[in-house]
């Protein structure tokens, strides 16, 4: 794994890029030429950013963007500290489990911040990109969006909490279609399901998302704070319990056989042959 304590960011290793200005805090995914592929140090980065801004008090609310014609197309697997592999299986299950639960520590940093944010969605939206955008209090996608949590695909588990996203938004038979497939949804249906707020032309998604933050950043901080957080409290009541159970299940699936064989199956454009092991 990176470096978890270090509180900097070296220059050009940049994941995420922080603007502020006229009350808002934009966040922008801008590895474009790697589809902003998402890993441990991009956790590390979001989690130092957002400590930033939730003590900021001329932030008044976020955009979340993405450069490039993806939003996040899911996890680098060539980024460095991918995967851990020194140890025994139990020791590599343990070391999953804590730094899982590290990184969804600094989700919540993300989630919980007391400003709201708005996700600007554009291209492949995948894996960890969807349960990103999923994290954001608001959430716009451009009519070229696509959708999918294709982890279950790859013999791992859904592992920062956007399966029980799904459910709380649209129920839990609409989570289970989609983690337990993996299929692709468009942004017509990520709608229709009360995954999104708005569906908009490619071209006009930036400008409109930039509108609604400048709305949410013009009205008065304590009260939209407060709002925020009292809407959260009640939708997100089961989630802590919930994802430390995700943890758990995620690193065992990540030191399984049926993982090395689900991400070898995907380098060879094979099917995948799982076991159950």
């Amino acid at each position: 794994m990176i470096d978890t304590v270090s509180t900097e960011i070296a220059e050009g290793e940049e994941r995420i890029r922080l603007e502020v200005a006229d009350g808002i805090a934009v966040l922008t995914l801008c590895r474009p030429a790697e589809l902003n592929g998402w890993s441990w140090e991009s956790t590390r980065q979001l989690g130092l950013l957002a400590d930033r801004i939730r003590f900021d008090p001329c932030v008044r609310a976020v955009l979340l963007r993405a450069e490039g014609r993806a939003f996040c197309a899911g996890i680098d697997v060539t980024a460095p500290g991918g995967g851990i592999t020194v140890g025994s299986a139990a020791e590599r299950t343990r070391n999953y489990y804590e730094g899982i639960r590290w990184a969804h520590e600094r989700f919540a940093v993300f989630a919980r911040l007391p400003q709201p944010v708005v996700a600007a969605v554009q291209g492949y939206c995948l894996g960890f990109g969807f349960e990103l955008a999923l994290m954001a209090d608001i959430r716009l996608a451009a009519e070229d969006a696509v959708f999918a949590l294709p982890e279950a695909r790859l013999g791992v588990a859904v592992d920062a909490g956007g399966d029980l996203r799904i459910a709380r938004e649209a129920g839990a038979g609409w989570a289970k279609y989609l983690a337990l497939t993996g299929r692709r949804v468009d942004a017509a249906t990520a709608l229709r399901l009360n995954l999104l707020q708005l569906v908009l032309p490619t071209t006009q998604l930036q400008a409109i998302a930039r509108e609604v933050v400048a709305e949410l950043a013009a009205n008065a901080p304590l009260a939209v704070q407060g709002i925020k957080r009292a809407i959260d409290a009640y939708a997100d009541a089961a989630l802590p319990a919930a994802l430390d159970r995700v943890a758990m299940t995620a690193a065992l699936t990540l030191t399984s056989e049926d993982c090395r064989e689900g991400y070898g199956a995907g380098a060879a454009r094979r099917p995948p042959r799982f076991t159950g092991s």
